[in-house]
Formats: structure tokens, C-alpha cells, sequence
């Protein structure tokens, strides 16, 4: 046998051990065996380079490539459910839909609701060709690169019978045992910990390093399935389908006829999920029948041939050891209680966020005492109540702290909010690296080369001590041993291509108290110049619409801050943006007093910059439709629930050529 021909029985005989291994859970061969066909294939594969295949099993080990991930429209929009949370709601929407379908008899299919990152994976003559997260339901992160390390999904089917092309949809996850794993690593290192799996597993796909998304051992289960040629009007047969093609499916999944039958797989999982590998925190119910579906239709934001149902937090009782404080970027102080090691909706948990010291005093918490933990939303544990009965005697109420535990300096409490705060924003530790973390962040200055982990290393062997030092950052002081130049010359290049980031991120990358996205945005086209802002009284900045008394005055305080002004200064010298560019000025008042909603996809200008000319002529951006809507401009693929909301409160639809129309200068 040649070699080319060889290469193509191992990718063969390679796909089928990988399926039988992730998929089946039914190995042949054993890990040796397999690492020595792997080994030998890409051996192979580099003698021939002009065999390149991205669905070759060698691909799934991931590359140390860096790039940006491409937005992509979705075919069909990604639509959200709708929650319910009691057995009495469940019997609500099967009424519902007895009602819509006139009586019709129908099936539901019951299915576990998995609790990870939304993927739809296109297939084409039987090769996986795209991945694409939900993003916000129109257009997705293209994670095509990523998702081809995840062993659970085929690169090439090994099933037969399957559409010419076809899209297919499902739950990335992290499994339990490596979430478990994942962050005894992180704790090792230092690093911060993952909250949950569903975080790990959506910071893991969108990684920029595919290397990294391979070594985490991501899983996948599938439960969708669309396209033009289904091979049955049954969701749950299209789906067994899929099984039969090679796609990991559940098998916690039931077709059923009645409401009580329903309930009963409800009740069956709310306690045999904690025996599952992988997180789920609910279940949803689907109308079986895809004609049935068509014919009930949607609401305006969600499908009615479909819920989720919720399961209730699970909770816990352990004993609150002691409560310790963390200072974030903008100096708010926040309480955590450290517990004994308690079992919570298969996490281990040892801490839970206090909020604030309001929470603290209105559960009266003593140290020692016995509390109870549940996970919301089975994400981040909180403490839910004390049982007074079981306190020591010698227990001492908690004491909020009135220093900074990092700094020392006395803390402050501005009035109307909930938190103290440390007030030394110049000083502190962990303000001055989270400010520095928030700058580089891609909606602010976008440095995307660096990372906490990488601010935290070059803060602690002093290179950088504010945002304005990494501009004196040079290839050969972050080289190392010299075994990383191309990586250092990276992290240089990007530091300065941040110096073309439009004024209106500046001034939001400045991680200003108070001041978020948006408010930077409304400051930077109301003063149009940084040395205006810096300017600005407490009055002026107040009759800009949504700043009000406390932002204008941490804004006023910010600049009157010598060494904030010495920072600021210093960018100035660099070169970054620090006025309005023309292109952002305003060009016209044609859409004055219009309130305006984006939806669908493009084909002249990016969402990005449709909302940026509304602004330019006048208008207003608005996220959702209602009757003071002026009107829609409406792309490729506007969501269903958008378009059918339009015509029943009779907002107009505005095309992209006739929008451009309206806003031109002819």
C-alpha cells in the first residue's frame, strides 16, 4: 500500500475509533494503539502536504494560531425558550397547545436541557464545514477551528442516509470531571477559578488558541436538527436519525402523549441528573410533529410548540468558617463566605458571594453558624438562609470591614449605593491591575495578545504599573529566555494598533467609576474632545442624557486626580484617540427624534455601523420593539419573533437601500 492511500485508511479507520470511543462509549483499541496510528498519520500527513484535509483526525489536536473569529448569519435564526419553573405552568402550556392545534391529538418530546454553549454545526455531503455559536440568536462567532478538537463531534459521518446538507445544533459542555480537573490546575497556578462548567466551556471555545480548547476535553450533545430534506415530520425520529449518522444524542430523551406522562419525566430527572457527567438544570418539552410546529407558530420572542422547564436550586447546609474580601477594578469591596466543602449540583463548593454588607446584617451571620447554599440558576452558589438552632454559643457576628484588605486605606460607602468601596483607585493592588485588564479588554482598547494572567506576571515584575506604562513595553523585556520573540513581537504589535481605537472606547478604556459603554460613548459624542471632558463641571456633565449626580461626580473626581491626569497625559503622548473623529461627528438631523431597531444581517455596512450613522443623523438606537418604535431597519434573516411583534403593533419595516435613501445627502 502507498502511502497516500495509507493515509487515507488511518483517517478512516481513526474516525470510526474516535466515534466508538466518544460517541458509544464502546472502545476497541486500546490508547496506546490509538496514539501510535495518530502518530504515524501525521508523520505521514507531513510528507504530504498536499493531502491537507481540516476533517482529518489530526486536526483535532488544535493549532496555536491566533486570529479573529468571523461573525456569521445564521440560516435559521437561534430563538430562545421560555421558562417555567412549576408542574402547574407545564400543564398551562400543554393546554395551550391543545388549544392551538384545535384538539388535534400530538406528542411531546421530552429532552434533557443541557446547561453549556449553544453551537449549530453545517454538515455537507456528509463533512462538517461550519460551527457557529448562537451569538445573539441572528449571527454567531465562527468556531469552525475549535469545535473540530471536540471528539464528540464528527468531522465526517460515519453513518449513511443523511441530507445532501444539513444543519445541526446542540450544547457544547464541560464535563464534570474536567471542570474538576481544569481548576485544580488553575488553583495550582494561581490562576482564577472557573465559576461553573457552562463558563469554562464557553471561555474554552472562544479561546483564540485551539490548542487550549483540545487539551480541555470539551463533550457535545446535539438536539436539533433542520434543513430542507428531514427525513420525517417527528423531531424525535429525525434525531434518532442523527444517532444512526453518528451525532452523540442523549438517551435521556422520551416521546409522550399525555401531560402526567410529562410530569413523570420531569420528576425522573429532577433526581437522577445529579448522576449525570455533564450539567443540565432543567428539561425542555417539544411538540414532536414539525407540521404541528409550523402550525402553532411563535410569540414575539419565543416558539409556543416549545418550553423549558426549570429545575428548582439545589440547596445544601454546611458551616460558615470564616467571611474574606476581595477588592475589584473599581475599588468595590465584596464579601465572601468560606465554608466546609459542601456537594452542590456536582460541584464541590467551599465559598459563596455575600453581595455586600446589607446581605450580611439581614441574615444576621455569625461565624461558625449553619447555612444554607444553593447554586441560582445552578451557576454561582449564594447563601440562602442560617439555622439560628444549630449556632454556637460563643458565635461572633460578622463584621464588615472598614480598610481595604489589600491596601489598608479607610473605605467609603457613596450615597445610594450597597457597597463599600476602597477610595485609593492609584495605590490598591487589584484596582490598578483589574483598570489595567479593563483597558486591554475588546470593547475598550481591544490588546488582545494579553490576558490577565500576563497583566498579573508584568505588574508583579514591574513593568507595568498603570494602563500608560504598557506603551513603554519592548519585545526584549517580555522575551524572556529569547524562546519567545514572535510571541513578544505580537503582544508589541498589538499594544500599538490600539492606538487607532475610535475616542469613545478611549474614554470607556479609561475604567472611569461608574462609567460603562454606553455612558463613554454619550460622553465622547457630547464633548468631542478629551481636554473637553477633562473640563467638564458637575453641571455640564449632567445635561448629557443618562448621566446623573453620582457618575458626573466620580468623572469630576477622576480628572481632578493628579496622577489620573499624569496617566491620561501620557496616552495623549503616544498617540491615542482623544477626539471625535470626523467620520463619528454629527452629519445630519434626518432622523431626529426617531427611535430605531436594528435587526438581520447586512449586506453594505455592518450592525456596528448602522447604529453608528443612526447616531450621526440624529436617531436613536433602540434594543426592542414596542408602539413608540419609529421603525425597523430590517436585514437578511430578521428574527420571526421581531417580524411578527412589527406587524401587530403596525411598526414599519425600513429596507437597507431604502434607509441608505433616507439618509443621504441627495
Amino acid at each position: 500500500m502507498d502511502e497516500k492511500a495509507r493515509i487515507e485508511q488511518l483517517r478512516k479507520e481513526l474516525h470510526e475509533h474516535n466515534y466508538k470511543y466518544y460517541v458509544l462509549n464502546q472502545p476497541t483499541i486500546g490508547d496506546q494503539e490509538f496514539d501510535m496510528m495518530m502518530h504515524e498519520l501525521q508523520e505521514l500527513e507531513a510528507r504530504h502536504q498536499e493531502m491537507f484535509d481540516p476533517n482529518s483526525p489530526t486536526q483535532r489536536v488544535g493549532s496555536d494560531l491566533q486570529k479573529e473569529f468571523r461573525q456569521v448569519a445564521h440560516k435559521y435564526p437561534m430563538l430562545s425558550l421560555s421558562n417555567t419553573y412549576s408542574e402547574q405552568d407545564v400543564r398551562e402550556w400543554y393546554d395551550s397547545v391543545t388549544k392551538g392545534l384545535g384538539g388535534e391529538p400530538f406528542e411531546v418530546c421530552c429532552e434533557m436541557k443541557y446547561d453549556g454553549l449553544s453551537i449549530s454545526l453545517t454538515y455537507v455531503d456528509g463533512r462538517l464545514t461550519q460551527a457557529v455559536t448562537r451569538g445573539d440568536g441572528v449571527q454567531g462567532d465562527d468556531v469552525t477551528q475549535n469545535v473540530r478538537t471536540i471528539r464528540a463531534i464528527p468531522l465526517i459521518l460515519p453513518g449513511k442516509g443523511y441530507p445532501q446538507e444539513f444543519e445541526i445544533r446542540g450544547e457544547i459542555l464541560m464535563p464534570w470531571a474536567s471542570f474538576e480537573r481544569l481548576n485544580r490546575e488553575r488553583e495550582a497556578a494561581e490562576e482564577p477559578l472557573f465559576a461553573n462548567p457552562r463558563n469554562a466551556a464557553s471561555g474554552t471555545l472562544k479561546s483564540l488558541d485551539a490548542k487550549v480548547v483540545a487539551e480541555r476535553q470539551l463533550d457535545a450533545y446535539l438536539y436539533y436538527l433542520l434543513g430542507e430534506e428531514l427525513p420525517a415530520d417527528g423531531h424525535y425520529e429525525n434525531l434518532e436519525a442523527a444517532r444512526s449518522w453518528g451525532f452523540k444524542i442523549s438517551e435521556g430523551m422520551k416521546k409522550v402523549k399525555t401531560v402526567d406522562e410529562v410530569l413523570q419525566f420531569i420528576n425522573y430527572w429532577d433526581a437522577e441528573r445529579k448522576n449525570l457527567p455533564v450539567a443540565t438544570d432543567g428539561i425542555v418539552l417539544k411538540v414532536n410533529s414539525l407540521r404541528q410546529q409550523r402550525s402553532l407558530g411563535y410569540t414575539a420572542k419565543s416558539p409556543r410548540w416549545a418550553i423549558a422547564y426549570k429545575f428548582k436550586a439545589e440547596r445544601a447546609c454546611t458551616r460558615l468558617l470564616e467571611v474574606t474580601y476581595q477588592v475589584g477594578r473599581t475599588g468595590a469591596v465584596t464579601p465572601v463566605a468560606n465554608m466546609e466543602a459542601v456537594q452542590l449540583a456536582g460541584t464541590t463548593v467551599r465559598r459563596a458571594t455575600l453581595n455586600n454588607e446589607d446581605f450580611i446584617r439581614s441574615f444576621d451571620l455569625h461565624i461558625g453558624d449553619a447555612v444554607y447554599v444553593e447554586k441560582g440558576g445552578e451557576i454561582i452558589p449564594k447563601i440562602v438562609g442560617v439555622d439560628i438552632d444549630q449556632r454556637p454559643i460563643i458565635a461572633q457576628p460578622v463584621q464588615f470591614i472598614r480598610r481595604c484588605p489589600e491596601c489598608g486605606t479607610p473605605l467609603v460607602r457613596y450615597e445610594g449605593e450597597a457597597a463599600w468601596y476602597c477610595p485609593n483607585d492609584a495605590g490598591c493592588p487589584p484596582q490598578i491591575k483589574g483598570r489595567i485588564e479593563h483597558f486591554i479588554a475588546r470593547k475598550a482598547m481591544n490588546i488582545d495578545s494579553l490576558g490577565p494572567e500576563t497583566v498579573d506576571e508584568y505588574y508583579r515584575r514591574k513593568l507595568i504599573r498603570n494602563v500608560a506604562d504598557l506603551y513603554d513595553i519592548e519585545v526584549q523585556q517580555i522575551n524572556g529566555d529569547g524562546s519567545r520573540t514572535k510571541s513578544a513581537q505580537k503582544i508589541v504589535n498589538s499594544i500599538q494598533r490600539s492606538k487607532e481605537v475610535p475616542f469613545e472606547r478611549v474614554v470607556f478604556a479609561l475604567g472611569i467609576r461608574f462609567v460603562g459603554e454606553t455612558s463613554a460613548r454619550l460622553l465622547a459624542r457630547h464633548f468631542k474632545s478629551m481636554d473637553a471632558l477633562m473640563a467638564a463641571g458637575l453641571e455640564d456633565l449632567q445635561e448629557v442624557e443618562g448621566i446623573g449626580e453620582v457618575m458626573a461626580k466620580s468623572i469630576v473626581g477622576y480628572f481632578h486626580n493628579e496622577e489620573n491626569r499624569q496617566i491620561v497625559e501620557r496616552l495623549r503622548q503616544y498617540g491615542l484617540q482623544f477626539q471625535l473623529a470626523t467620520l463619528d461627528a454629527q452629519l445630519s438631523t434626518k432622523l431626529d427624534g426617531l427611535s430605531i431597531v436594528i435587526s438581520g444581517v447586512f449586506q453594505h455596512h455592518s450592525r456596528d455601523e448602522y447604529k453608528l450613522l443612526i447616531e450621526q443623523h440624529g436617531g436613536k438606537n433602540v434594543g426592542s420593539i414596542s408602539g413608540k418604535t419609529s421603525f425597523i431597519l430590517a436585514g437578511e434573516n430578521m428574527g420571526p419573533s421581531k417580524l411578527e411583534k412589527a406587524q401587530k403593533l403596525g411598526v414599519r419595516i425600513v429596507g437597507e437601500e431604502e434607509f441608505l435613501e433616507m439618509i443621504s445627502d441627495n
